[in-house]
C-alpha cells in the first residue's frame, strides 16, 4: 500500500500504527494525520533511530497492510 493511500485512510491505520509504534500517543496520530514526513519524524525523535532506519520500519509497515 501506498502513503497516500495509508494518509487517506489514516483513520483505519492509526490503530495499527499505534500497535507498531507503542509510543506516539493519541494527539500524536491525530497531528501526524498518515503524513510520511510527520510519522518519520515522530519515529526518529521517540525511538532515537535515523532517518533511514524509520524509513525502513515504514515501509514495512505500509507493507503489512496490503
Amino acid at each position: 500500500m501506498n502513503w497516500q493511500q495509508i494518509e487517506g485512510k489514516w483513520e483505519q491505520y492509526k490503530g495499527k500504527a499505534q500497535q507498531k509504534w507503542g509510543k506516539l500517543t493519541d494527539d500524536d496520530l491525530d497531528v501526524i494525520k498518515g503524513n510520511q514526513k510527520e510519522l518519520a519524524g515522530r519515529i526518529q525523535e521517540l525511538y532515537g533511530i535515523s532517518k533511514e532506519e524509520a524509513e525502513e520500519e515504514m515501509k514495512a509497515f505500509s507493507r503489512s497492510l496490503n
